[in-house]
């Protein structure tokens, strides 16, 4: 046990530096953990062995996972089924050709620039075509936008973005099965049934020290999770359901969700965004560094060319529309899941694994720090936190927690 104790600390460490970095340098926490996972697999690689952080062994893949199970389906309970249903066009518009253009531009440019072959280029496709709800949530909830119309909005565009992406893996690469079909059946009988059942279970049985609540919920995203994975597809598509189907339920129990945000960017989160990072090669990067840079310029080049028009069409303004085509832009977690899916089932090899990972990683922190250093629409803040010296106070900070739970 001493060894797990001793890795566990390395990491909470490690994300522990992370938080200060993001309090010093005003950036999202999320993005701060993936370059850190980044330069500590690169760093304590060089120096003692890569083998050291552990990235592979089972527990933390279970505790990363969780982290981006449970940070999906917070990002899902955030959506408010009243604002979807008044802005849907808006929300599937964004979310359609923030899929389909970076998906055909990426796959384009794999074939026809790089010359890969034929399915190592629509796997690329697929991949670079991801919105990252993970960091766009993280995001979103830092800086109180999760509280607005509009980053629920946004929120909804990401969630029709990842469907196309795991709806364009499953038809191109993962035929429709028997498997498929009963996953589809137990997700439309839950999307059916749990919206009567949650509140009523919840009112008979819950409000006790023992957290029925949440050992409820976890049991819902394990289960359906395995399911998911079972018919071969991602068990954070269930996740990401769930919370909107749940929406009107947890998503209005302030004090749950504070709960769940606890436990999830305490301790799970870290654990998934700098173990992503740490997937970043700089060595191969290094190496051979024009399949990353041309992944990683097209993607944003076609987000930006796809995007931005539409958020102008429904009358955004400039700055916000920028600020939504940039957060569209990032990719993390579809984008990891489809390039691994890629390198197991030998559709491609090691170094364009790891130039679509760098890519995907790389499209996480890059738009997302250029949007929050020169896009951020302060106007659509929570009022506290909008009327405070921009970096005068964390958005972390008990002052802005306080405003986005009254927000709330």
């Amino acid at each position: 046990m001493t060894e797990i104790w001793t890795l566990a600390a390395l990491w909470l460490g490690l994300a522990l530096i992370a938080t200060l970095l993001s309090i010093w340098l005003k950036m999202a926490t999320a993005l701060s953990e993936i370059v850190v996972g980044t330069i500590a697999q690169l760093v304590i690689g060089a120096l003692i062995g890569a083998a050291i952080l552990g990235t592979d062994q089972g527990w933390v893949k279970f505790l990363s996972g969780t982290g981006a199970i449970v940070l999906t389906f917070l990002a899902g309970a955030e959506l408010d089924p009243v604002v979807f249903r008044e802005r849907w066009k808006e929300a599937c518009g964004i979310g359609l050709v923030s899929f389909l253009l970076p998906f055909l531009a990426c796959a384009a440019g794999a074939r026809y620039m790089l010359h890969w072959d034929p399915m190592a280029s629509w796997l690329a496709g697929v991949a670079m075509s991801t919105t990252s709800v993970a960091v766009v949530y993280a995001v979103m909830l830092e800086y109180g936008f999760n509280a607005t119309d509009y980053g629920k909005v946004v929120l909804a565009a990401c969630f029709i973005t990842d469907l196309g992406t795991v709806l364009a893996l499953g038809f191109i690469f993962a035929p429709f099965t028997l498997k498929t079909l009963l996953f589809v059946i137990v997700m439309v009988a839950a999307f059916a049934i749990l919206p009567w059942l949650t509140p009523r279970f919840f009112r008979r049985y819950g409000g006790r020290p023992s957290e029925l609540e949440t050992k409820y919920l976890l049991l819902l995203l394990f289960g359906l999770g395995a399911l998911a994975t079972w018919a071969d597809s991602e068990a954070v598509l269930p996740a990401y359901v769930i919370g909107m189907v749940l929406a009107g339920t947890v998503g209005k129990d302030h004090i749950l969700i504070r709960r769940l945000r606890t436990l999830c960017f305490g301790f799970l989160t870290p654990f998934y965004f700098i173990r992503a990072g740490s997937f970043v090669s700089v060595a191969d990067l290094v190496a051979a560094p024009a399949a990353f840079l041309l992944m990683l310029v097209v993607k944003v080049a076609a987000k930006i060319a796809g995007v931005y028009p539409v958020t102008r069409a429904f009358a955004q303004p400039k700055k916000e529309g920028m600020y939504t085509t940039l957060l569209m832009s990032t990719g993390l977690t579809f984008g990891t899941i489809s390039a691994l899916f890629g390198l197991s089932h030998g559709i491609i090899d090691q170094a364009q694994y790891s130039a679509l990972v760098a890519a995907v990683v790389a499209s996480a922190v890059v738009p997302t720090v250029i949007a929050n250093a020169f896009f951020l629409p302060r106007h659509l803040l929570p009022q506290d936190i909008a009327n405070e010296p921009l970096g005068s106070a964390p958005v972390g900070s008990a002052a802005a927690v306080e405003a986005r739970r009254k927000a709330e």
